[in-house]
């Protein structure tokens, strides 16, 4: 029966946590959940990096009259309370500090500053400390900030859609000719809830020329994000490219280092500059990301820089739709391995 409730309330502290998807990065979503007696005293989210953490939301939204019950109570957190100073104060020190009497833990986090320091921490100062209940599940809620943490590379999503015979886009013989459209409207507005969930959306270069998009959220809400360009030459910046009249999100064209920049460039859009000697060298062209607090990228195109990715083997989702619709002929689809 235990079991169960710890599972409950835990479930409940998950919840909390999604709540805030798409705004806490760098940091992980986080909620908690305090419990006496079988009733919910006070309970709490993470927010936004560089706000309250969960624990401390939590503590703030117990009762006056109930505070006096907190000695006798569990704390549920959907990761392990951190150990060490950052933009707020040790959370662990927090709850030792009102003398919780238990704490359950979905999962220790692997962060090198805590990495088990809290639990170790709540467990010297006399708190009983289970971890591991509903682990499976934090750990897929998280799944961007794990990643990133273990190794110190963006997660990736691949985004397509394609034809019933394989094809992601018809040939266009003209300029004015566009993309072909797969998705119906509840499609696209799952890609754009995409787009606010990921750090940021990375194209290449031709998907720039030939489609001129605007690669921000527009139908859901919430961000947009960081719009990454792989455009080794700079045909991105020019007059006609709407990404460079567009500032409601940056934009950061990935170059070559001795790519000749012909005009001044808003002051929404940055160059990363890159060495020739390993200009398709996405692993650590991926690391440069994360050091730069980019921790999750959502690659929507095109084919050839699909494939890069997918014969790298830099990639933890795939996002595919396989439509009813036949071309026959046309871009063919990236090839999925084995």
């Amino acid at each position: 029966m235990m079991q169960n409730r710890d599972e409950q309330y835990m479930q409940r502290a998950l919840d909390l946590a999604r709540v805030a998807e798409g705004f806490t990065s760098p940091n992980p979503m986080v909620g908690a959940v305090i419990v006496y007696n079988d009733r919910i005293i006070g309970e709490g989210y993470h927010h936004c990096a560089g706000q309250p953490h969960a624990e401390v939301n939590a503590v703030a939204s117990v009762k006056p009259e109930d505070r006096a019950l907190l000695s006798e109570s569990t704390i549920y957190v959907s990761l392990e309370p951190c150990a060490h100073v950052g933009k707020t104060p040790p959370c662990a020190d927090l709850l030792v500090e009102k003398h919780f009497k238990r704490a359950v833990i979905a999962m220790e986090d692997p962060f090198p500053q805590v990495a088990g320091r809290g639990i170790k921490r709540l467990e010297d100062a006399g708190i009983i400390v289970k971890v591991g209940v509903l682990a499976e599940e934090a750990r897929a809620l998280n799944c961007f900030f794990l990643t990133a943490v273990r190794e110190q590379r963006p997660y990736i999503t691949l985004k397509w859609s394609e034809s019933a015979d394989g094809f992601i886009d018809s040939i266009r013989t003209k300029e004015c000719d566009k993309p072909f459209h797969f998705s119906d409207a509840l499609r696209d507005k799952h890609v754009h809830r995409l787009r606010h969930l990921h750090d940021a959306i990375l194209v290449g270069s031709h998907t720039v020329a030939s489609d001129n998009p605007l690669l921000t959220n527009r139908l859901w809400w919430g961000r947009s994000p960081i719009r990454i360009v792989l455009d080794s030459g700079l045909r991105s910046v020019a007059p006609h490219v709407r990404l460079m009249h567009d500032a409601s999100a940056p934009v950061l064209i990935v170059c070559s280092e001795k790519a000749p920049l012909l005009c001044e460039l808003p002051s929404h859009v940055s160059l990363l500059r890159r060495s020739n000697s390993r200009p398709n060298d996405l692993s650590s062209l991926l690391h440069e990301f994360y050091e730069r607090g980019i921790h999750s990228v959502l690659v929507e195109g095109g084919a050839c820089t699909l494939q890069s990715f997918l014969d790298s083997g830099l990639y933890d989702t795939i996002d595919r739709e396989v439509t009813a619709v036949r071309l026959r002929h046309g871009v063919p689809a990236p090839s999925l391995p084995e």
